[in-house]
């Protein structure tokens, strides 16, 4: 791996957290320095630049492993359910192995700082006065592992600042086990290093770690459990067991803990899910009147402040068309019945443009615009200002004859604003995905869920904007034909989607090769409204009649993890390339 031997960090961006200070550590003159280490407060300071490394809507510079909204490794836009206007070749299964790639890079780079802090800290004589930038550290280094886990599987795991000779850079990676079993570690160090609560907004946490622990040993446990790697089956299974026990204790542990709950407002009502990811502070931005201090549930966010320019213009990147939304994702959701489209006689069909929407989990309906639906965005003249019946006279009306057909909502803000200066939080951590973590750990461990657990986790998040949709039981399930797994699947999909995790679902639960391929298509044209009043509609059809936005599309064993790229197999050989990339 490429690391500079003089890195200099001048001054450090504490990304609208925290005030700026400018330290001129050079890792390889001053680590000693006792000017630079002498004090608690350097540690802190030096840690506010780690919270600038969490997922976002978009990271600024090269490095994509954070873009959750945007393309990246994480990116919905990657998966079969969202697309774009140019074809994703790590969608379509057609990428190569790159010459160059700044995640790698840069993710090694972001870990040598975490252990610059850690290694400075050994000496440090008060070690409870920085007992929360030490845990800060260990968090992040245990995140940035796992993104190397997540995105290329062993990993050269790195503990300690190594000089550029260090022969530890030039050897093998370590397997993904290894590298999990340090981030499990750190992840549990941090818990009992951060506070129970957050002195300021952002910061870490004690249920930030376990929640972040919970995330780490569902994908390993899953990914152990279905996929066989060389092991033998009871190798498998008894990995998948230990880790899919961490995943469920560490959900457990943040749900107890009762800090924190699902974002729900009286007033917002079933609206409640789309108004959350557009909470701002200071201004007025829903009809609660509602600011980013009311969110019970974001557990760790990566902050924007009022008036800080993001590096993506949100709104229209979702209104004007870059987000394709799939017939395959719409018909995720379930009917009002709790039952799929394919066995509820609550479902209406396609033939108008918004029958599909009628008697569905209102998540539907944050998440798509519907023809003729009233929506308002972020223009001056197209901005609501009152959030009551007065802003209808300034409302634009949805017209979804483009694209797939199917236009998103979620993410999109109302009021005025100029372009890329909304300033949501992103959330990186939210109590909702614990939540489906704790169900999912709880049935892959014994292939069943007891419905007081169902209860206590996936329910809630299920009843949110759906008070009267029956709970998903195990009467229910069996009743009507279900699969258990499949519907705690689907309601961790609906829940999250938009947030960056679909493709990592599908690569740990070893099911791309049967998802990714489908063609992705959007609405059904024949025999439908569309077919009368959409002229322009050029695509192909399949068989069934739907607009086919993208087929051909292809995934191969080796697609579940990425080419590690050439330029580092150059320096290091001993890397070794991913199973069935050769050298192409």
């Amino acid at each position: 791996m490429k690391v500079k031997q003089y890195i200099t960090i001048a001054c450090f961006p504490l990304f609208g957290l925290f005030a700026q200070s400018c330290l001129d550590l050079d890792p390889q003159a001053q680590m000693g320095d006792n000017l630079v280490w002498n004090k608690a407060e350097n540690f802190q300071l030096f840690a506010n630049q780690f919270y600038g490394w969490t997922r976002d809507f978009n990271l600024s510079g090269t490095a994509t492993y954070g873009n959750a909204f945007s393309d990246g490794p994480h990116s919905d836009y990657r998966s079969d359910l969202l697309a774009t206007s140019s074809v994703n070749v790590y969608s379509q299964g057609t990428n190569s192995i790159p010459s160059e790639d700044a995640n790698y890079t840069n993710l090694y780079k972001r870990i040598y700082y975490t252990n610059l802090l850690l290694n400075r800290a050994e000496g440090f004589g008060d070690q409870e006065a920085i007992a929360v930038p030490v845990g800060e550290a260990k968090f992040f280094r245990a995140y940035l592992h796992f993104e190397l886990v997540q995105i290329w599987g062993n990993a050269v795991l790195l503990t300690k600042p190594l000089d550029i000779d260090s022969p530890e850079l030039y050897g093998p990676r370590n397997d993904r086990g290894e590298v999990v079993d340090q981030i499990i570690t750190d992840l549990q160090d941090a818990a009992e290093l951060l506070p129970e609560t957050a002195g300021e907004a952002g910061r870490l946490t004690k249920s930030a770690a376990q929640a972040m622990l919970s995330r780490v040993a569902l994908y390993e446990g899953t990914w152990q459990k279905f996929h066989t790697n060389g092991a033998t089956a009871t190798d498998n299974t008894e990995r998948s067991t230990e880790l899919l026990t961490i995943a469920k204790n560490a959900a457990a542990e943040v749900i107890g803990s009762g800090k924190y709950h699902l974002f729900y407002n009286e007033t917002l009502g079933n609206e409640s899910y789309r108004y959350m990811f557009i909470l701002e502070d200071g201004v007025q931005c829903n009809p609660a009147n509602l600011s980013k201090t009311d969110n019970p549930e974001y557990i760790l966010a990566h902050r924007h402040r009022n008036g800080d320019k993001l590096s993506l213009n949100i709104t229209h990147a979702v209104l004007e068309g870059s987000c394709w939304l799939t017939r395959k994702l719409a018909d995720m959701y379930l009917c009002a019945d709790g039952l799929p489209i394919g066995k509820s006689s609550q479902f209406k069909g396609y033939v108008n443009p918004t029958d599909e929407f009628q008697n569905r989990d209102n998540r539907m309906g944050n998440t798509f615009l519907q023809n003729g639906q009233s929506f308002w965005d972020n223009e001056s003249k197209t901005a609501r200002t009152a959030w009551t019946d007065a802003d209808l006279s300034v409302a634009r009306i949805a017209n979804v004859r483009s694209n797939s057909g199917y236009r998103p909502y979620k993410w999109a803000v109302e009021r005025q604003v100029t372009d890329s200066y909304e300033s949501m939080d992103y959330p990186v951590i939210r109590y909702a995905e614990v939540l489906l973590n704790y169900a999912e750990a709880a049935y892959e461990l014994n292939g069943t869920i007891s419905d007081s657990d169902l209860d206590m986790s996936l329910n809630l998040v299920r009843q949110r904007i759906n008070p009267d949709m029956p709970k998903l039981s195990n009467a229910f399930v069996e009743n009507n034909g279900l699969s258990m797994r499949e519907e705690i699947r689907r309601e961790r999909t609906v829940e999250l989607i938009m947030e960056g995790f679909r493709i990592d679902d599908l690569k740990r639960w070893a099911t791309a090769g049967t998802e990714m391929p489908q063609d992705q298509l959007g609405v059904l044209f024949t025999g439908t409204w569309f077919e009368n009043n959409w002229a322009d509609q050029s695509r192909q059809l399949n068989g069934d009649g739907c607009i086919i936005l993208y087929n051909n599309r292809t995934w191969n064993e080796r697609n579940y993890l990425y080419p590690l790229p050439s330029d580092q197999l150059q320096l290091n050989p001993e890397l070794g390339q991913n199973p069935g990339w050769g050298n192409n």
